[in-house]
Formats: structure tokens, C-alpha cells, sequence
């Protein structure tokens, strides 16, 4: 029988939060499938924290010593997926310029072959601060778009769209970065 503690357990492994994340996206397709004022809040909410278990999973496997290959690998695709999938849905919805997730979900596969190309070299491929930063006002854009209604008063829509330039441009400027600082591993 499982008890309690072992549920908890469970719950609270790097990898689980991991997992959630991944499934976690589905759901947010299915409720931006039928946006209304419900749906759109509930995407909102799961996104939020499906996004806050991306500090916790990272933050548990090295503070538990749970880190793992299969952490290092589903961590960045996990984000990659909650992060792309919803932008397609915003865009799928007409709130978010197509040009621009292209240029983000672009500039996303790239870094993502580069880092392969960077591991294989036995060199450290961890986000940079500047990738964190692109990370952080992605999520930063990606919610109070999704929010997409007034709530109280507030355009949710103005307030995701400021972010969403800022991420934008960290988005190329992280890019940019990452190539110029592994440009000799792409010379050969």
C-alpha cells in the first residue's frame, strides 16, 4: 500500500515536477482550444505553475543530490514544450504575432542543437544568466497573455505584449551570445 509520506515523496522529486511540466501542456492546449474568460484564466493559472516547478526541480536535484541524465535532458525540453506549445496556441488565437514565436521557437530549436554540439564536447551547457533572463520574461509575457480579458481594471493584453518585446529581444540577444561565445565548435 502506498502511504502518504511515499506520495509526498514522489510529488517532490526533481524529475516528477519535471514531468508535470510535460504534462501539463495538453491540458493548456485542450482549455485554449474553447478561450473564453474560464478557460483562458485556467490556462493561466496551470502555466503559471507548471512554470514555478522549473526553479523547484532544478532547485531539489542538486539541493537532494537528485540530479540525473534524464533531469539534464527532460528539464530544457520540458521547457521548451510548456514555453512553445503555448505560444502556438497565443498565436493559433490571433494574441500573439506569428513572427515572433517563430523567431523565438526558432532561435529555441538552434540553441537547443548548439547545446548538443557543446555537450558533446565535454564543455558545460547550463543556461547562461542571460538565457534565464529570456526564460523569465517569456513567462513574464506568456501570462497575463493568456489571461488575455480586463481583470479589475488592468489590459492584460498591454501588459503581456510589453513583456513579450523584452523577451523578444533577450530572446536574440541570448541567442547571438550563445553562438559567439561557442563559434569555435561550429568551425570545424
Amino acid at each position: 500500500m502506498i502511504s502518504r509520506e511515499n506520495i509526498k515523496q514522489l510529488l517532490w522529486r526533481p524529475n516528477s515536477l519535471t514531468l508535470f511540466r510535460v504534462v501539463s501542456v495538453p491540458a493548456i492546449v485542450v482549455l485554449l482550444l474553447y478561450p473564453n474568460r474560464l478557460t483562458t484564466f485556467l490556462a493561466a493559472i496551470l502555466f503559471s505553475a507548471a512554470s514555478i516547478t522549473d526553479y523547484f526541480d532544478g532547485y531539489l536535484a542538486r539541493r537532494s543530490g537528485l540530479v540525473s541524465n534524464f533531469g539534464k535532458i527532460m528539464d530544457p525540453v520540458a521547457d521548451k514544450l510548456l514555453v512553445s506549445c503555448t505560444f502556438i496556441m497565443l498565436t493559433s488565437l490571433g494574441w500573439v504575432p506569428a513572427w515572433i514565436v517563430c523567431v523565438i521557437i526558432g532561435r529555441e530549436i538552434a540553441v537547443t542543437g548548439l547545446r548538443n554540439i557543446i555537450s558533446e564536447s565535454g564543455l558545460d551547457v547550463s543556461a547562461s544568466s542571460l538565457g534565464k533572463y529570456k526564460t523569465g520574461f517569456q513567462i513574464a509575457a506568456i501570462i497575463p497573455l493568456l489571461f488575455h480579458y480586463p481583470y479589475f481594471g488592468v489590459d492584460m493584453e498591454t501588459i503581456g505584449g510589453i513583456f513579450l518585446w523584452v523577451a523578444l529581444i533577450l530572446t536574440i540577444w541570448s541567442g547571438v551570445d550563445y553562438f559567439i561565445r561557442f563559434r569555435r565548435l561550429l568551425q570545424t
